[in-house]
């Protein structure tokens, strides 16, 4: 009777234990997340309250200039535009096939395993060795020298296609095998398969991944600093071949400028980054969950 009354209360004091441990882990995670919500409101407090006095109609319409009232950004808006746009339609069709091609239908051989460890390992380089590995292949081979919208958007398409194809494949794995059964019991062929059945339920997994790769390539500003060089533009690119700049480096040299003005209208910059940022985001969000609700439908 003796053992028992103690095993009882050793087995109650081990629940407590538990109880309170999970308890300080449970008010340590909610701590963490608090301060990083606090730390990115007040970022984005102190970004809004110097730049929204310099955020108006001319701002946007304006060219870059080295006098404070006159500068905008319509050249680095455009030029921000045609990189992340062209960056996608290289990006999204290369990743999305090459996941497809390893999940589905290359062999578990040795070869395809090594192609896999060597996309983790792109996806830890330094940006800067991307913009150094476009200019000597894409600016210089393949442009002859030209600092085009295409060499930026191809060097910009090698930073983020690993993020793309991991996710992907995540994607594709996270789709029960009994769906592609149920497809191949009904006469469907392996493409069919894919196409039918497997891609519907794992759009939702790439367009997160897509959505990462894209914030990230609208927001590098060290690969286009080696690519483009241009701090300062009056146009605004027409066409592939077209010079360019981006808004992240032309923040990057508003801040460091010696005039104070410089670093509202730095402030304002980033205001109108981060709407397009989030405005794209919005777009990849909406495609996410459309193809999220299909299966219920």
């Amino acid at each position: 009777m003796n053992d028992i009354s103690t095993r009882t209360k050793i087995q109650g004091s081990s629940h407590s234990v538990r109880i309170w441990r999970d308890r300080v882990f449970v008010a340590g995670f909610v701590m963490a997340v608090l301060i990083g919500i606090a730390g990115l409101f007040a970022l984005m407090l102190d970004v809004l309250i110097d730049g929204l006095p310099f955020l108006d109609f001319q701002f946007l319409t304006n060219y870059s200039s080295w006098e404070p009232h006159k500068a905008g950004i319509l050249g680095p808006l455009g030029g921000t535009l045609w990189i992340v746009g062209l960056t996608a339609l290289f990006t999204i069709p290369i990743g999305v096939g090459t996941a497809i091609y390893l999940e589905e239908f290359a062999s578990k051989s040795r070869l395809n395993r090594l192609i896999e460890l060597n996309i983790a390992n792109l996806a830890g380089v330094p940006s800067v060795i991307y913009g150094l590995l476009g200019l000597a292949m894409f600016v210089q081979f393949l442009f002859n020298g030209s600092r085009n919208v295409t060499a930026g958007a191809l060097t910009m398409t090698l930073l983020v296609l690993p993020i793309v194809v991991i996710a992907s494949q995540e994607a594709i794995r996270a789709v029960p095998s009994s769906y592609r059964d149920a497809a191949y019991a009904m006469g469907a062929n392996r493409w069919q398969v894919v196409k039918s059945v497997v891609l519907p339920q794992a759009m939702p997994g790439m367009m997160s991944g897509i959505i990462l790769a894209l914030s990230r390539a609208i927001g590098e500003s060290a690969p286009i600093l080696i690519i483009s060089s241009l701090v300062v533009v009056a146009f605004i690119p027409t066409s592939p071949d077209s010079a360019f700049t981006v808004l992240p480096l032309q923040i990057f040299t508003w801040i460091g400028h010696q005039n104070p003005e410089f670093r509202g209208i730095a402030a304002a910059a980033i205001v109108v980054l981060l709407i397009v940022l989030l405005s794209m985001n919005g777009v990849a969000i909406w495609i996410r969950n459309k193809y999220q609700s299909r299966p219920e439908q």
